[in-house]
């Protein structure tokens, strides 16, 4: 059997692992050892896994993961959630649908500090539901906004996820980040007209709210400035190379603590759930990334990715039949996989394949193009049926509304999403153009 036999036969076993609801970091690493011993030898397994966790995790760039993990546990426990919707509505609220605008507001700076999806809808819903159903919200709109302002957490820096992408593909995280900016504020905006137009055509289901004046707006800004001295301090360092990711994250988290604590909001109890929940989650993490690493090591040693990307190069196909076939496999799948174990199944083939076809840009540009379009999509598998996590979140947190209602509110923000797509695909300028403007 040929080296690439025994690669398919490995994504085929890893999708009927997955399927049979196997962990994803158990059935990586699994036919990650499999695969190794097929096409080297139980020896040579036994003497990478003797070095590659310490070689893997030993790593400075990985100590990025952790420390924005714990700022955004930190964040959520801090209470600051409250203080960011309630701007929010100070200032959107008055709007036909306001108030679900206000929550993808809210959901946008949350996920400024958080980095994490499942996190932001969890702790904005928890705030924005109620308000949102007392001022006579739909269900189906009041969870729709929060799923889907709830992904945002996984564009807007910083973002674990994109972290992960970076160290997978060798790129500058900072880039990464000042890259994903614009097609995050496009998300924003897309929702938001989303909101309107839904409200237009439904008008019943967001009604509007008090206009607040401009002493109770001003008022609002007061509970924020915090999370926006953290943002600038943290990320506005690492763009202008005072300090690298892993320092600005550092700083993030006692920024956090500092300033949670001095809200009084932040004690010692929540303090250590938030290591404990942080530990959990670096866990989680770095179990799958490591079964993932064992998996792209033995499909390394088959050459796989060299000969997909190679085939691809000097078939003929157009490149952009390529990378569409690619976003429908992410639209797909993204149903079923959560984004991080997407993005480390995936980029170790899909990456060097999108890097030997020519698009007309530079190398630097198309790492940062398909990275993002990439997260684009993989984020939009949140709220696409039927196993969106992010639905799932709202769905736990809000009881009483039944999942179709769930499913019906999305779907304006699945055809914001699409939109998006196509326009990133179309205008590619828009992933990098930030990170030119700002290195000139």
């Amino acid at each position: 059997m040929t080296p690439f036999a025994i690669a398919i036969i490995l994504v085929v076993a890893l999708f009927l692992l997955i399927f049979i609801r196997m962990p994803i970091a158990l059935a990586m690493g699994l036919v990650g050892a499999v695969g190794y011993v097929q096409l080297s030898s139980t020896a040579s397994l036994l003497a990478y896994l003797n070095t590659a966790w310490v070689d893997k995790f030993m790593s400075y760039d990985f100590a990025v993961v952790p420390l924005f993990i714990l700022m955004g546990h930190l964040a959520t426990n801090s209470g600051i959630s409250a203080s960011i919707f309630a701007a929010a509505r100070a200032w959107i609220g008055h709007l036909n649908g306001g108030l679900a605008m206000a929550a993808v507001a809210g959901c946008a700076l949350f996920g400024s500090i958080s980095g994490s999806s499942l996190a932001t809808a969890s702790t904005m819903t928890r705030v924005a539901m109620p308000e949102m159903r007392k001022h006579g919200f739909s269900s189906a709109l009041s969870s729709g906004a929060l799923a889907a302002g709830g992904t945002l957490g996984i564009l807007i820096p910083p973002s674990v996820v994109l972290i992960i992408y970076a160290l997978l593909t060798e790129q500058n995280i900072v880039k990464l980040f000042l890259a994903a900016t614009v097609p995050g504020i496009l998300a924003v905006i897309g929702f938001m007209l989303a909101i309107s137009v839904y409200v237009r055509l439904y008008p019943e289901e967001g009604p509007t709210s008090e206009r607040a004046d401009l002493r109770q707006r001003l008022r609002s800004l007061r509970g924020i400035w915090h999370v926006v001295l953290i943002f600038a301090i943290v990320l506005g360092g690492i763009y202008g190379g005072f300090f690298t990711p892993a320092q600005g994250a550092a700083v993030g988290v006692v920024l956090t603590l500092i300033l949670g604590r001095l809200k009084g909001k932040l004690t010692a109890r929540s303090v250590i759930d938030s290591l404990i929940d942080t530990a959990g989650s670096t866990a989680m993490i770095f179990a799958i990334v490591f079964g993932a690493d064992l998996f792209n090591v033995a499909l390394a040693l088959s050459r796989m990715p060299v000969e997909v990307a190679g085939f691809f190069a000097g078939s003929g196909i157009p490149p952009m039949l390529v990378l569409l076939s690619m976003v429908v496999f992410y639209l797909v799948m993204g149903c079923l996989m959560d984004s991080l174990s997407m993005i480390l199944l995936t980029v170790p083939v899909f990456f060097p394949t999108i890097m030997a076809l020519d698009f007309g840009l530079t190398p630097e540009h198309l790492a940062m193009w398909f990275g993002i379009l990439s997260l684009i999509v993989v984020e939009m598998g949140l709220i696409t049926p039927p196993v969106g996590m992010n639905l799932f979140v709202i769905s736990a947190l809000a009881k009483d509304i039944p999942m179709t209602e769930i499913f019906r509110g999305t779907l304006p923000f699945i055809i914001a999403e699409f939109t998006r797509i196509a326009v990133i695909i179309s205008f590619p300028a828009l992933s990098y153009w930030l990170v030119d403007v700002v290195a000139n």
